[in-house]
């Protein structure tokens, strides 16, 4: 069985990845080094060809890299060509139960098969499937679940395994994800198959975090991360970026998936800000930061920053603008913004770098703020000006 010690411990060099194996997803390289890789999942019926098209561009439009797709029936899987022939991104077939679905998910020519080999009792069939994807060329995600980990078959071993959760669930629940994912790559690497990718989903990020550390440690396959069942991104978020970026920090994880009771879009939106701030993938938009609000605000800021965030929509280049609403810490916080305004007494003074360029009223700050971003993204895109690289230096 193929493992991989890691030559640090704990948490890696800053900007160090961990090393694994590099699988292709149609075009997307995953892991050998290569970005790490952010997907989605349709919320649409697979067989409605048209709706899920449109998703599948929206969720691209969003940043997404690729999407993944439920095929639960044959009539999911005849509407792959035709789905495949309309996407902008490379397609994952989503197979939990019938092995046939992710054959003819091979014959349609989708890019990768997702499977959880738990579900299927009659190892031939996976024995066929994996079969299918090496000829094609096509990846297979292999993955333990909190919700299937236990065995549901044999009703003697899921007792056992029910009674160690019941006395230790973390602990046990960690240690059983892992026994079953070795067992599962047994079967693949029995079949010298090793264009996999591995992944360990619960609900509760400490699991997460735990189980990947142990996968990282053991094996140098790509690691998918994701929470599970995360809920609503109100919440949902928190459970998620706890789990990812704890991880993503330590240079573990090659391909991500947010996962919300939501429209996928926010979780590409939500993903794509993780992995900006982590430095993990270039910013194609404006960064906004603000100060938190206190009693010493003397405008109505809170609706100031989202109507920023909403009018900034339309730019297109990595302007970090700043939005503070008094003069005491606003100045050091800003330092690093391109553009900056600080608020006070009903006005706003706007920086450009570090210049003071203009003094407005309240009513006109939101425009005029908008108005000198667009104005040095403009000079940036025709190369006359440059963003900061590092902090400047606004007095009040």
């Amino acid at each position: 069985m193929t493992t991989l010690e890691p030559s640090f411990g704990g948490a890696p060099p800053s900007g160090v990845r961990r090393p694994t194996r590099r699988v292709l997803i149609g075009h997307v390289p995953v892991g050998g080094g290569a970005p790490v890789c952010l997907q989605s999942m349709t919320s649409t019926p697979t067989r409605d060809i048209d709706a899920t098209v449109a998703q599948i561009h929206r969720l691209a439009a969003a940043g997404c890299d690729v999407v993944r797709v439920a095929v639960p029936d044959p009539e999911d899987t005849a509407a792959l060509p035709e789905i495949l022939r309309q996407s902008p991104l490379p397609i994952v077939a989503d197979v939990h139960f019938h092995y046939r679905r992710a054959l003819e998910a091979v014959a349609a020519g989708v890019h990768k098969i997702r499977l959880n080999p738990g579900n299927i009792s009659d190892r031939a069939q996976v024995n066929e499937v994996i079969r299918a994807c090496r000829e094609r060329g096509i990846p297979i995600r292999i993955g333990v679940n909190e919700g299937s980990v236990v065995e549901r078959r044999d009703r003697e071993v899921r007792a056992a395994e029910q009674i160690a959760l019941a006395a230790d669930r973390r602990g046990n629940l960690i240690a059983l994800m892992v026994r079953k994912l070795e067992e599962y790559i047994r079967i693949f690497e029995a079949q010298d198959f090793h264009d996999v990718v591995l992944a360990a989903k619960s609900p509760d990020p400490v699991v997460v975090i735990e189980a990947c550390r142990a996968i990282s440690r053991r094996f140098d396959y790509p690691l998918h991360l994701g929470v599970t069942h995360a809920g609503p991104p109100e919440t949902g978020r928190i459970r998620s970026i706890a789990a990812l970026a704890t991880l993503l920090a330590e240079g573990i994880g090659d391909t991500i998936r947010i996962s919300y009771a939501a429209d996928p879009e926010i979780e590409v939106r939500d993903g794509r800000e993780l992995l900006c701030c982590l430095g993990l993938r270039a910013r194609a938009e404006p960064e906004l930061i603000a100060c938190p609000t206190c009693g010493r605000i003397e405008v109505d800021l809170i609706p100031l920053v989202q109507k920023v965030r909403q009018k900034l929509a339309d730019v297109r280049v990595p302007v970090k603008v700043a939005v503070m609403g008094c003069v005491v810490n606003g100045p050091g916080e800003a330092e690093g913004a391109d553009v900056a305004v600080f608020a006070g007494r009903g006005r706003g003074v706007i920086y450009v770098q570090g210049r003071q360029v203009r003094t407005v009223d309240e009513p006109q700050m939101l425009d005029a703020l908008h108005e000198e971003v667009v104005r040095l993204a403009d000079r940036v895109q025709r190369g006359e000006a440059t963003l900061s690289a590092t902090a400047v230096n606004i007095r009040p």
